[in-house]
């Protein structure tokens, strides 16, 4: 499907340089804050102390945040769990309070709010748990980033391959740097939208490179510039097509998602922007650069040329 058609190639790669050179300033804040200030991570990954309570009716989420904060717990999650009366708390570990006093102390002020608030269960989330949970997401990432390189190099050629993955982990890295500079709450859930940006990159990728192929056999005559800049033109109306349509999706969790899906919403808006901006400006670049030819998508079988061949010169 195409709303409208740009009829004259876009110069995208003769302004590669200028974009690469702020991608790389990018970058390079990114792992700076990464370094400098690190990433605030969540219970999950820290410790803390997880709290069930049960309310007779639908719970009001507000409240129980409010109430938290006057304890001092501002960086405590709240959410519903299972059914829209039972709320879960989880609170960041205290010094000098052990996990049961923490739950008293938090269900002595919810009581004060709501008399029939019932605790259900209180559990201790100790550091080795987060520990383990940041070491498996570690290899999560790994794993998916080796799964590219594998994909991208059967599809293409190792050249794609590099170009692609240096582009979807600047993305990764750029989503990390934000939370960072801004000390935004990395939590499980913003693990895997890095996650889902990943896959969601890649797949931008290798629709540029798809069309960079195709274009390279129906356009004989074109040079390599040529080619991806009449490739990255032609797929315009299908990236803003798409890319339009997931980010109303992603900001209506955002705006209406309330703090359960705040951060995951915003993480994923993070990586969607760049994710067009990198496969366009950075993987399509950095395939010019290493020398893309057409040779490299476009092997020809050669004929046989062995005297004793009867099959020798034929053709199918």
């Amino acid at each position: 499907m195409e709303f409208f058609r740009i009829r004259k190639d876009i110069p995208f790669m003769q302004r590669a340089l200028i974009f690469n050179a702020i991608s790389f300033l990018t970058f390079f804040a990114a792992v700076f804050f990464l370094l400098h200030r690190g990433l605030h991570l969540s219970v999950e990954f820290t410790g803390g102390t997880v709290i069930e309570v049960q309310y007779p009716q639908a719970a009001q989420l507000e409240p129980v945040r409010t109430t938290l904060d006057t304890l001092g717990y501002a960086d405590a999650q709240v959410q519903t769990f299972g059914t829209a009366r039972s709320v879960l708390i989880r609170l960041p570990l205290k010094t000098g309070l052990t996990s049961s006093q923490q739950s008293d102390q938090v269900m002595g002020a919810l009581k004060a709010q709501n008399a029939q608030a019932q605790l259900q269960r209180v559990e201790f989330v100790g550091p080795q748990v987060g520990k383990e949970l940041a070491t498996d997401g570690l290899m999560a990432l790994a794993c998916v980033v080796i799964g590219i390189v594998i994909y991208l190099s059967f599809r293409f050629e190792w050249k794609y391959a590099v170009a692609g993955i240096i582009a979807n982990l600047h993305d990764v890295v750029i989503i990390l740097g934000f939370f960072a500079f801004f000390q935004w709450e990395f939590s499980l859930s913003v693990l895997a939208a890095v996650l889902a940006v990943l896959g969601y990159s890649v797949n931008e990728s290798v629709v540029i490179f798809d069309r960079i192929r195709e274009t390279f056999r129906r356009e004989r005559k074109m040079g390599v510039i040529e080619v991806i800049n009449h490739a990255i033109t032609s797929t315009m109306s299908r990236t803003i097509i798409t890319h339009g349509c997931t980010q109303m999706m992603v900001l209506s969790m955002f705006l209406f998602g309330g703090p359960t899906l705040h951060y995951f919403a915003l993480a994923l808006t993070i990586g969607i922007l760049f994710g067009i901006y990198s496969s366009v400006f950075v993987a399509a670049a950095l395939a010019m650069w290493l020398g893309v030819k057409r040779e490299d998508l476009l092997k020809e079988k050669r004929a046989s040329h062995d005297p004793n061949d009867p099959n020798a010169g034929a053709q199918v």
